[in-house]
């Protein structure tokens, strides 16, 4: 399960966020988010958990907790955007 972690303290690492995580199960990937061009924290990331239940029981835990003197948002990542091809079209009447 992917989750979305924002207001994060713009020191914090993916080690981090690696080592919060992990509280609540098995942290595939870890990721705070930097700019480009000077390397300094967005203030956001990601983190991927082994297993859905494990990201909705860090998600209900964290959402809302205070970490490194911020409180944390956390929720279930969003898609990438990619078109739904799942569903047929709607017939035409």
């Amino acid at each position: 399960m992917n989750i979305f972690v924002s207001n994060l303290n713009y020191q914090a690492t993916d080690s981090d966020l690696q080592q919060l995580f992990a509280q609540y199960g098995e942290v595939t990937s870890a990721k705070v988010i930097v700019n480009k061009l000077n390397g300094r924290s967005r203030g956001y990331g990601f983190v991927e958990m082994a297993t859905e239940d494990e990201g909705n029981k860090a998600i209900e835990a964290l959402a809302g907790q205070e970490f490194q003197g911020r409180t944390l948002n956390v929720a279930p990542a969003k898609s990438s955007g990619a078109k739904d091809t799942t569903t047929e079209p709607a017939a035409a009447e």
